[in-house]
């Protein structure tokens, strides 16, 4: 079996395929041009972030099996594509973490006492012990915003410097964040009382600038700002303004809006920034972790053995599989409307398999569940990875089969729970998946398009000022559903499916008419 290493990986990790009989070559400069030539004589690929493993690429491997990501992202592979063409995409979650921390808790180091600074004076002839004043961090509030793998690792350390941690992150528990010393607070309360704020969160549409204007307000004069995370987060021209007026006394960036950043990025000219170029996780310990990762998952692979980290499809048994892969599609889309309806903030789920599915393997379609309910709130997450996600964040996942069925031959029944809680129940006709409930509604349809879901007073001109609304922002309502529950006068569910999504203002809108209880988007 030949291997294609086409990004720089520890030479131990070749070393260990090749030992184990795998043929490896190793062209780490090679271009995008050039793997769609060669790419057709491998069973397997290795890459890092440098290289692009487009479809183009995947149509040109006539005899990949498996895509290996030295790193946690995949963003630069087609894992849909590459799942639907039956090639496994393996990464290696978790292996660069601790030393992003590191990386995090030196950056903290180096803004507070004015580190770099001061090297630099020295190596300029000078001697200015007075301007490189700096802060100690004992006593003082650390805010760590996003309390996954890596702002964990930086909560636990920073202990150690006598700090008073708090947190922001809607996902994790509270006995998550305790077991570290950590506080969990709102984002506010955060930035109102952290001396130093640090920033651990995937970029995704929710957490693109986060940070800026509105929320360098609410902060202490004086505050310290630590990005390691991803680019644009942080408002850079919010950075700057308040970098300049003194509301920031300082920041550490690792990472930038754009990488590398333009030379005249005016941060880059600012005394009180430190900065260094996107290498959170360049240490030897970690690019030896995450290439032996990689390589002991592809000798598996190729020795038939399982693979820890594949982030597509996990393997299922040829009779189960077209009986099951609606129902996956089903749970998702399950996942999706529970999560949409509880605006993320859940830590228990419940799914029962009743009927003919309760007698099969559905580890999958719990997995999509929990894929769907994850995706909406968290970057990256797939079926293999989400049951490890919700377990980290404190998730409590119970499921159930019952054999005996009801109306249809197999049902899914799911409740996803925090203070609040939700019921959905579905079936799958066919290769056609349909929602049947939504908590005591009755709801019975095909989910598939923009979707808004409302509770609203059953009364006479409650839908036709919904309808009115939409028509005046120019969106066509494709179909409506309502369910009724008891008599008359009571509150209805309502379902509309629109041709187009709405905006934020719309839904706003919508839930200040009269009548509307609230509204929530999903598109399934």
């Amino acid at each position: 079996m030949k291997v294609l290493v086409a990004d720089p990986i520890a030479e131990e990790a070749v070393e260990f395929m090749r030992k184990n009989g795998l043929e490896v070559d190793v062209k780490t400069d090679i271009s995008y041009e050039e793997l769609l030539n060669v790419i057709r004589d491998y069973d397997a690929l290795i890459v890092r972030s440098r290289t692009k493993v487009t479809r183009d690429v995947i149509d040109k491997a006539e005899k990949l099996k498996i895509i290996g990501r030295a790193g946690v992202g995949v963003d630069n592979i087609d894992v849909d594509y590459a799942t639907e063409r039956g090639i496994v995409v393996v990464n290696a979650p978790g292996g660069n973490s601790v030393s992003a921390a590191e990386h995090t808790i030196g950056l903290i180091l180096s803004v507070a006492r004015k580190i770099p600074q001061a090297d630099r004076s020295v190596k300029e002839g000078k001697w200015e012990r007075k301007r490189f004043v700096g802060i100690e961090l004992r006593g003082k509030t650390l805010g760590i915003i996003g309390l996954g793998r890596i702002g964990y690792e930086v909560a636990k350390r920073m202990r150690c410097f006598e700090m008073n941690i708090l947190a922001y992150d809607p996902y994790v528990s509270e006995e998550r964040a305790k077991s570290v010393g950590a506080k969990l607070v709102s984002l506010e309360e955060l930035l109102k009382n952290s001396d130093i704020i640090t920033i651990h969160v995937p970029k995704t549409k929710e957490t693109e600038k986060m940070i800026s204007y509105k929320e360098f307000e609410i902060m202490k004069d004086g505050v310290y700002i630590i990005n390691a995370a991803r680019g644009g987060i942080v408002d850079e021209k919010a950075l700057y303004d308040a970098l300049v007026s003194g509301k920031v006394a300082g920041a550490a960036l690792d990472v930038y809006e754009k990488e590398p950043p333009d030379k005249d990025n005016p941060l880059l000219r600012l005394e009180n920034v430190v900065t260094t170029p996107h290498i959170g996780a360049s240490t030897r310990e970690a690019q030896m972790i995450v290439g032996m990762t990689i390589a002991e998952d592809i000798v598996n692979f190729f020795k038939g053995l399982p693979v820890k980290n594949a982030v597509n499809l996990p393997s299922i048994a040829p009779e189960d599989y077209s009986y099951l892969m609606p129902f996956v599609e089903l749970a998702e889309k399950i996942g999706k409307i529970a999560c949409a309806r509880l605006n993320g903030m859940f830590n228990k789920v419940k799914i029962t398999f009743r009927g003919e599915i309760a007698k099969r393997n559905t580890e999958i379609v719990t997995r999509a569940l929990l894929k769907g309910l994850l995706s909406q709130i968290l970057s990256g997450v797939n079926i293999v990875s989400a049951p490890i996600v919700a377990k980290e964040r404190g998730i409590v996942v119970e499921q159930s089969r019952i054999e005996e069925s009801n109306v249809y031959p197999s049902t899914i029944e799911v409740t996803v729970s925090n203070d609040k809680e939700i019921y959905i129940e579905g079936t799958c006709v066919g290769e056609e998946c349909r929602i049947l409930k939504i908590d005591r509604y009755k709801v019975d349809f095909v989910p598939r398009g923009h979707y808004i879901i409302s509770l609203h007073e059953d009364k006479p001109g409650v839908i036709g000022r919904v309808g009115t609304l939409m028509g005046s922002y120019n969106i066509n309502i494709a179909g409506m559903i309502v369910g009724r529950y008891g008599k008359p006068g009571g509150i209805q569910l309502m379902l509309l499916l629109l041709d187009d999504p709405p905006s934020e203002e719309v839904l706003k809108k919508m839930v200040e008419l009269e009548g509307i209880i609230d509204a929530t988007y999903v598109y399934l």
